[in-house]
């Protein structure tokens, strides 16, 4: 990640970059440069609405310094308008180019968080690219720095999970095997103090009773592990346990996808991506509270020793599941986690983020994820941290008489029953296995918000870091 600093004092003579508001007046302007203002008056009175969130204007002065600037639109000068204008500056200037963006006096707090999220988060580009990010640093003129730096600090933090989790996503199924995935986060935790991590390998959860995620990950050469980071301030009186669906791959199995449903499955692993940068980002913000990221892991593949349609598979909690198809594999892997976290670590709170289901995008589309949750405040506290950060939800129903939808004749229950409300049967099937805290438990179906097709305000093509951003909001507050 590029440097973004914090300063006072005069502007020099780099490219300069001057905020829009609703108004189409700059929300700071050089008070001693009177030609510059009159240039600024000039241009901004012919633009098309200057100041909505993320315009820009660019106004060249070759022959004067500074030779370039851009004002670039806040709209009300809320935090969201503010991001969108720090992702349009970043796609405006070059990569080796030096930029200034003076703000106004007294610029809240939150104004300049959603300024630097913005403007790293449209600079990432995946690291394997040819491409790499900007190099030049950004310097952010302001009355007083010393009372905006927590908040400059908190957007990095921010930003650099968001980052990790979109380049997890974004790695290659051929490289980003679970023994690849978990030694990742296992050298990332190691270099916070506070973090522990722990890897169960197929001996090890064959021997505690994992057998969906044994099921799902028996058809792969590259066996499953469940990988287990933990963060216990001592200062904690609350104890979250995220869950995060980690298919490393997934083919379908022998319920095979199609050639398109299969060509982006490499980031089946998002929800796990999410959970654990946020346990990062959060040790680095030294949270006051206990946090426990866990990681189901697995590819589901094609072999003779893939789990097959019609199956009965023995969960974590004892239980057993009848599945008529292979690719609902993602339920099977969360509610082996979900019942052990339940049973042998006693949260008060559990939230998971899975690639679950396509269902979802058919009602929210590409932006918003769908929320389920039994409990009125935690939805509403997700919600508002979603809000916040950018990364929209909606709560959808867990109606109980859609239960029956579950019914097994062999098993005790059914995994994949092909009775419509896709979404909602599968929150219905993970909630099966929260026991004493359903009543404190949410799931996130982040499938179509985890991948953009197309750049779009912070958001690159690609991977998008979905959730780790509204956790690391949420975990805040």
């Amino acid at each position: 990640m590029f440097a973004i600093r914090l300063t006072s004092g005069p502007a020099d003579d780099s490219t300069r970059v001057l905020a829009v508001g609703a108004d189409g007046l700059p929300t700071a302007a050089d008070a001693a440069d009177a030609d510059l203002q009159a240039e600024v008056t000039a241009l901004l009175s012919s633009a098309d609405d200057p100041g909505r969130p993320g315009a820009v204007q660019v106004l060249p002065r070759p022959t004067r310094r500074p030779a370039r600037v851009l004002l670039a639109g806040v709209g009300r000068g809320d935090e969201a308008g503010w991001r969108a204008a720090g992702a349009a500056i970043a796609r405006a200037v070059r990569a080796e180019e030096p930029v200034q963006i003076q703000l106004g006096a007294e610029v809240p707090a939150e104004a300049l968080r959603g300024l630097a999220e913005g403007l790293w988060l449209a600079s990432y580009r995946f690291r394997e690219a040819p491409t790499g990010p900007r190099s030049a640093e950004i310097t952010i003129r302001v009355d007083d720095p010393g009372s905006l730096a927590q908040s400059l600090e908190v957007a990095r933090v921010t930003a650099a999970a968001t980052w990790l989790a979109r380049d997890l996503a974004n790695m290659p199924a051929s490289v980003k095997s679970p023994a690849w995935f978990a030694a990742q986060i296992v050298a990332e935790a190691a270099t916070r103090p506070g973090l522990t991590a722990t890897v169960r390998e197929p001996e090890q959860l064959a021997a505690e009773g994992f057998g969906g995620i044994l099921a799902v990950g028996g058809g792969s050469a590259s066996p499953p592990r469940l990988l287990e980071v933990s963060w216990q301030p001592a200062a904690a009186s609350r104890h979250v346990v995220l869950v995060g669906k980690g298919i490393t791959f997934d083919t379908g199995g022998i319920s095979i996808k199609s050639r398109d449903g299969m060509k982006l499955m490499k980031k089946d692993m998002s929800g796990a991506a999410a959970v654990v940068a946020a346990i990062l980002g959060a040790a680095d913000l030294h949270l006051p509270v206990r946090i426990t990221a866990l990681t189901p892991l697995a590819e589901n593949a094609i072999s003779g020793s893939a789990y097959r349609p019609g199956d009965v598979i023995t969960q974590y909690d004892g239980t057993t599941t009848e599945t008529t198809n292979s690719d609902a594999e993602g339920r099977l892997v969360l509610a082996d986690v979900l019942a052990y976290a339940v049973a042998e670590l006693h949260p008060d709170v559990v939230v998971d983020l899975a690639t679950l289901t396509g269902a979802n995008a058919v009602a929210l589309g590409k932006r918003t994820a769908a929320l389920y949750s039994h409990d009125d405040e935690l939805a509403a506290a997700l919600t508002a941290a979603g809000a916040a950060a950018g990364e929209g939800m909606w709560r959808l129903p867990l109606p109980g008489d859609y239960l029956e939808y579950l019914h097994s004749d062999i098993a005790d229950r059914h995994s994949s029953p092909a009775r419509g409300a896709g979404s909602v049967v599968a929150a219905l099937f993970l909630s099966e296995f929260l026991g004493d805290r359903l009543d404190r438990w949410a799931h996130l179906d982040m499938s179509a918000p985890s991948w953009a097709e197309a750049d779009d305000g912070e958001l690159t093509s690609g991977a998008t870091g979905w959730g780790a951003r509204t956790l690391l909001r949420w975990l805040s507050s």
